[in-house]
């Protein structure tokens, strides 16, 4: 299969460190939105369209999952410890779910489950691809029970996350291909978008090294949306 290319690699300036700021601001931008701004407030009007700030911060939310999912992917194919990653993975899911149930209703019980949990059945789904590449009824059955998993489990982006993962890292050698795995998520526009900054990267770590800046990145995730859920406890309340 030939490999596809519609940027030339001088403009590939984006490192995966970069990459991982743009989706952490994305993903901030998206939950600030959802969670503490007002729908009512109108940032633009003109004539009869109007443009409501929680409408504007959610789409440019969808820029963080595409990016978190490639980012994923090039961690599975670049990680020297496949278990420890898949581990962190785990673990992150598990304490994310405290101040994820908090954010939504104020409890500690929310019928879904945070991204890092669609994220550990994605990385789970390329595991299973690598491990039994020679048997392919094994990889389609492992990939069944995931998705099905995923489904019941109703993480965040559900099954569709889940088979997201998986056909962007089938398509990782098509970048033209890959962008329409857009239309299994929500929002097709933003998220196609969410593929020019993936284009730009350029293989690099970048700045973002050692285990201390790793692990302080993967903390923003619950530290976040626990903030957002003091600020909903004392300000906003919940519906």
């Amino acid at each position: 299969m030939i490999r596809q290319d519609f940027i030339p690699d001088r403009f590939s300036v984006l490192s995966g460190s970069m990459l991982k700021l743009i989706a952490v601001i994305s993903m901030i931008i998206d939950h600030v939105g959802c969670h503490l701004v007002d729908h009512n407030i109108i940032l633009l009007q003109a004539g009869g369209y109007k443009l409501p700030l929680y409408r504007l911060m959610r789409d440019l939310g969808r820029f963080a999952f595409p990016i978190f999912c490639f980012l994923l992917i090039e961690g599975f194919l670049h990680t020297r410890n496949k278990i420890r990653y898949g581990a962190s993975l785990a673990i992150l899911a598990v304490i994310s779910e405290i101040p994820y149930d908090l954010e939504h209703n104020g409890t500690l019980y929310y019928p879904e489950q945070n991204v890092f949990f669609t994220l550990l059945l994605g990385y789970l789904g390329l595991c299973a691809i690598e491990r039994f590449r020679e048997k392919p009824l094994r990889v389609f059955l492992s990939l069944l029970c995931l998705a099905v998993v995923s489904y019941f489990l109703d993480a965040d982006y559900s099954i569709q996350g889940f088979a997201f993962i998986i056909l962007l890292y089938a398509l990782r050698e098509q970048k033209i291909l890959r962008v329409f795995t857009a239309v299994l998520l929500n929002n097709f526009r933003f998220v196609a978008l969410a593929f020019l900054p993936i284009s730009l990267y350029n293989g690099k770590r970048g700045f973002i090294r050692g285990a201390f800046l790793k692990y302080l990145f993967y903390l923003i995730y619950p530290v976040h949306i626990f903030i957002i859920y003091l600020i909903k406890l004392n300000y906003i309340g919940f519906e």
